[in-house]
C-alpha cells in the first residue's frame, strides 16, 4: 500500500496534502468550467443561426422580439432585445446602447475564462514547490535513517514528484481550454460588433418608417 499512488499520497507530509488538494480544487473547477463553456458556445451557435434567419424574415423589431424571446444564451438577440426594449430614438444615443451592450455580452462570453488562464500559469509552480518540500522532507528522512540507499529516498522523492504530475494535470487542460474558448469567444465578440452597426440600421429605419406613417 506504502507504494501505490494512493499510499503515497496518504503518507505525504502535511504541506504536500495541503498542495495537492489546492490543485485538486483548480482541477475540478477548471474541468467544470470547460464543460460548461462547451455546452454555453455549442448553444449559442446554434442561437446565433436561428436568430439571424428571424432577423432576415421579419420586417418588424416588435415581430423580431416576440419571435427570438426564447433564445435566451444568443448574444446576437440579447443586444437586439435589450437595445429594443430601451426604447432609444436618437441614432447616436441608440449607437451608445448597442455598444454598451455588446461590451456586456462580450464579457459573459469571457467570463471565467481568467480562471483557466490563472490555474494554467500557477498550478506548475504550485506542484513544483509541493515537490521541493516534499524532496526536503525526503533529505531529512534520510539525515535521520542515516542512509542513502534507494529503498529510503525512493518513496519520498516519489510522493513528492507527484506534487508536480497533478500540477502539470491541472495546467495543461487548462491552457488548451483558455485557448480554445477564447477564440471562441473572440469570434462571437466579432460577430457582434459586425451586427451592431445592422443593428442600428434595422431599428432607426423602421422607426422612420414608424413616425412617416
Amino acid at each position: 500500500m506504502r507504494h501505490t499512488i494512493i499510499g503515497l499520497v496518504l503518507g505525504a507530509s502535511l504541506v504536500v496534502k495541503v498542495v495537492m488538494l489546492v490543485l485538486v480544487f483548480f482541477s475540478v473547477v477548471s474541468w467544470a468550467i470547460i464543460i460548461q463553456k462547451w455546452r454555453l458556445f455549442a448553444n449559442v451557435r446554434k442561437e446565433n443561426e436561428l436568430f439571424y434567419r428571424l432577423f432576415r424574415q421579419e420586417s418588424s423589431p416588435k415581430g423580431l422580439y416576440q419571435a427570438t424571446r426564447a433564445l435566451m444564451l444568443s448574444p446576437l438577440a440579447r443586444v437586439f432585445r435589450d437595445a429594443y426594449t430601451e426604447g432609444r430614438t436618437d441614432r447616436e444615443e441608440l449607437r451608445r446602447s448597442i455598444k454598451r451592450f455588446v461590451a456586456l455580452e462580450s464579457a459573459r462570453l469571457e467570463r471565467y475564462l481568467n480562471f483557466l488562464a490563472t490555474t494554467g500559469s500557477t498550478t506548475p509552480f504550485i506542484g513544483l514547490f509541493g515537490t521541493v518540500w516534499g524532496i526536503m522532507v525526503a533529505f531529512q528522512g534520510i539525515g535521520t535513517a542515516g542512509s542513502a540507499s534507494l529503498a529510503v529516498v525512493a518513496p519520498g522523492i516519489a510522493e513528492a514528484l507527484i506534487a508536480t504530475a497533478m500540477g502539470l494535470a491541472a495546467a495543461i487542460p487548462a491552457v488548451i481550454g483558455y485557448n480554445y474558448y477564447l477564440s471562441m469567444a473572440g469570434r462571437n465578440i466579432i460577430q457582434l460588433e459586425d451586427f451592431a452597426e445592422e443593428l442600428l440600421d434595422f431599428l432607426t429605419e423602421r422607426k422612420d418608417e414608424k413616425a412617416r406613417d
